[in-house]
């Protein structure tokens, strides 16, 4: 036990020495650690410090070029302040200079006014004295004439008044009537001069209304299709839109054949449609045409808008508008009346401008002159009556509707549109190849023949066709039997014959067709 005792202290003392020298170790670390962390604070704070160094210089610098520049722009400032003051300076001596100079030219001018005034007294006074010396004189002379003649002045002063009088009343006579002369000379020529300017001004077309249009095709093959086993097609458009079609040997062409422009062109479209979609049976036909017919008044609507913007018309009320665009498809002697309706209203405005008055209010009138022939439905009304009728009741001025109404002298003229818008007429419906009377005739003489038909009960539909050869009357098979058919033809024949002049023969031809139609779910 004694032998371990020596062991146990050295291993004490050991440990007690190692734990010493620990201590001393670590203090040499701790001591290391707090200088290399002292080193690197005071390097940290030299870098903060050449950094803070760096900044204030920078700073310092900006602020000097701000100064420098809030100072240029400031001396900008006083600089042109200073050029406007200057500049203020300058129109003020100007102006003080200016007043001087007119002031100085205002006391010469003054001066002068003073002197010529002096003048003028001067001279009056002279004047004035003359006066006296000879009117003293003129009343010696009278004394003298009436010593001599043994009249007094009175008797003769009545005397020569007298003579006066009758030669001033030849001469006054003869004045005024070589003055009349003169004027209605120089009226004829201005009035002349006015016209053929007008004239001369406006582009005018020929006449090139007829009652004919050709369809095209791609192929014959498709006329038979058209005309359908045994001609049910063709009868079917017929039906529909009231034209006669006329196929013969003609290549790649078939005639649509009517009086009215309007069911010529629903049939060229709606056969247009048919040949291209391929479907041609009754049923489509129909379709096609109703289709057709609305498309077509949807385009006299848009004829109508872009007549009235062409020619600067504000303001027009939708159904003129409406009434316009039909003017399109209809004729007056074979000259169409939309074209016409133009032309008067483009020479109705250059006449007018000629003449000082208001030439957009001329314009429309000339315009809307003949409205009146183009109604839904026939009128016993004069188309001059009738469109001025239309114009009040769509809210047009007085002076136009005067104007509508009187150019065909059916009521007074009002206002200086009216003989503006007479003579226009007259201009576009006389000049040469404006009009032709025999197609007027002609198509005048188709429409009675459809209104005869119209004239008898049971009639549904009546077009005559055939250049007014044939009349086609189609019937409501509820009203009318076969039997009363045939009498109806008959009676509608007697009818024409009675009333009409017609070269050749009318044949009346009473269609009575009878559907079942049923729809299959």
């Amino acid at each position: 036990m004694e032998s371990y005792i020596p062991t146990i202290a050295a291993a004490i003392i050991a440990l007690v020495l190692g734990f010493v020298i620990a201590k001393i170790i670590e203090k040499n670390s701790a001591s290391q650690a707090l200088n290399s962390a002292k080193r690197a604070a005071d390097g940290i704070l030299k870098e903060a410090k050449v950094e803070a160094e760096s900044l204030k210089k920078e700073k310092i610098l900006q602020a000097k070029e701000k100064f420098i520049e809030l100072k240029a722009e400031h001396e900008k400032v006083i600089l042109s302040r200073d050029k406007k003051i200057a500049e203020a300076e300058k129109r003020t001596r100007d102006k003080e200079s200016q007043v001087s100079n007119t002031l100085a030219q205002q006391k010469k001018l003054n001066a002068a006014l003073e002197k010529e005034r002096a003048d003028f007294e001067e001279k009056m006074k002279f004047i004035e004295k003359k006066e006296s010396e000879i009117e003293r004189l003129h009343k010696s002379q009278i004394e003298q004439l009436e010593v001599i003649s043994s009249l007094s002045a009175e008797d003769a002063k009545a005397q020569l008044i007298e003579s006066l009088k009758g030669e001033a009343k030849t001469d006054a006579m003869a004045y005024i009537q070589s003055s009349l002369e003169e004027a209605k000379m120089t009226a004829q020529q201005e009035a002349k001069k006015i016209i053929i300017n007008t004239i001369q001004r406006i582009g005018t077309e020929e006449a090139i209304e007829n009652c004919v249009s050709v369809f095209n095709l791609e192929n014959d093959d498709v006329k038979g299709r058209i005309i359908g086993r045994e001609g049910r097609n063709i009868r079917a458009i017929e039906a529909a839109t009231g034209v006669e079609i006329i196929v013969d040997d003609t290549p790649e062409a078939i005639i649509l054949s009517c009086f009215d422009s309007v069911r010529r062109e629903i049939a060229r479209l709606s056969l247009h449609k048919l040949v291209t979609d391929g479907r041609i049976h009754p049923a489509r036909i129909e379709e096609v045409v109703k289709k057709t017919t609305s498309q077509i008044e949807a385009e006299i609507i848009e004829v109508g808008k872009r007549t009235v913007i062409d020619l600067g018309i504000h303001g027009l009320h939708p159904e003129l508008i409406k009434a316009v665009g039909r003017m399109k498809y209809r004729s007056s002697y074979g000259q169409n009346l939309l074209h016409h309706s133009r032309e008067v209203a483009r020479l109705c405005g250059t006449m007018a401008a000629e003449l000082g008055l208001n030439a957009k209010l001329a314009k429309r009138a000339g315009l809307l002159h003949d409205i009146g022939k183009v109604p839904e439905t026939e009128s016993e009304t004069p188309h001059a009556i009738l469109g001025m009728q239309w114009a009040e009741k769509y809210g047009e001025k007085p002076e136009v509707c005067n104007a509508i109404g009187a150019h065909h002298d059916e009521i007074e003229m009002t206002s200086l549109l009216s003989p503006i818008v007479q003579v226009c007429d007259a201009i576009s419906g006389a000049r040469p190849g404006a009009r032709r009377q025999v197609l007027d005739s002609y198509i005048q003489r188709l429409k009675d023949l459809e209104d005869i038909a119209f004239g008898f009960g049971g009639v549904e539909k009546a077009y005559a066709i055939q250049a007014g050869r044939e009349l086609r009357v189609i019937v409501e098979s509820e009203k009318v039997s076969d039997d009363k058919a045939a009498q109806l033809s008959f009676e509608i024949s007697q009818k024409i014959q009675t009333d009409m002049t017609y070269p050749g023969q009318v044949r009346v031809t009473v269609i009575r067709e009878t559907r079942a139609v049923n729809i299959a779910k």
